[in-house]
């Protein structure tokens, strides 16, 4: 018997999604209102555990991330009556027996946000970032048109990091220009650490003329990691949806 959710959350005031000691998580929270409804213990008598299917930062906010766990659906009314008011379950369904919502996804979609104007903005404070700088919009395409297919993406994520593989696929990658409002689209089988973060930081140096599109295309062949941009803020930034396969 297994179980899938699908969740939004403003992770303002989360330390990430992942357990973490004396830390306050998506995760933490999501497995507590289950164990108050279904008990401590999954349908195979093993501690009940969710499994998600991207490890949001802290300050990463999810629209539609998807998560699953061992034992039967709850309805998500009852739920989200358990759950701090920043966290919420859309829907919860029976999966295919052995679904995990990690392992069998095909791809993740994230979407950054960039409030592009002179003045900042009481009701994007907590979900775009705000730029002041210039931005060439036919850059930034050309920035994103230059990531999708396969590439190696070492100068986009930590130095000191726990993966060992850094090449990742991109589907599609784009800049949605909406007046003010700039948002950078992207799908990718997976990504890693502060990857989008740090390849919209970098982007939005080409766009300000601070670097040039040759050397940011440079950067997709493996390059150290100081050769890239800023970080961009974790607020920007949210888990849009994810894709499995049929």
């Amino acid at each position: 018997m297994v179980t899938k959710l699908t969740l939004e959350y403003d992770g303002t005031d989360f330390c990430g999604w992942a357990r973490q000691p004396g830390e306050r998580t998506v995760q933490e929270e999501l497995e507590r209102a289950l164990r108050t409804i279904l008990g401590e213990h999954d349908s195979d008598g093993r501690p009940l555990r969710v499994t998600v299917a991207g490890r949001t930062d802290a300050g990463v906010h999810a629209w539609a991330q998807v998560a699953s766990y061992a034992h039967e659906a709850v309805d998500p009314v009852r739920l989200n009556g358990l759950l701090p008011a920043d966290v919420a379950v859309l829907s919860s369904e029976p999966a295919a027996e052995g679904f995990d919502a990690r392992r069998h996804a095909r791809s993740r979609t994230y979407c950054y946000r960039v409030l592009a104007r002179r003045t900042r903005s009481v009701f994007e404070r907590r979900r775009a970032y705000w730029w002041l700088a210039k931005v060439d919009r036919g850059a930034l395409a050309e920035c994103a048109s230059a990531l999708q297919g396969t590439h190696d993406f070492t100068a986009f994520t930590p130095t000191e990091t726990e993966h060992r593989y850094f090449l990742r696929e991109v589907f599609h990658a784009e800049w949605v220009d909406r007046g003010e409002l700039l948002e950078f689209w992207i799908e990718a089988d997976t990504f890693m650490r502060h990857m989008n973060r740090v390849l919209v930081g970098t982007m939005l140096e080409v766009a300000a003329g601070q670097r040039a599109l040759e050397q940011f295309v440079g950067l997709l062949d493996g390059a150290e990691r100081s050769q890239a941009g800023r970080t961009a803020p974790a607020h920007g930034l949210a888990l849009a949806s994810v894709s499995y396969r049929d």
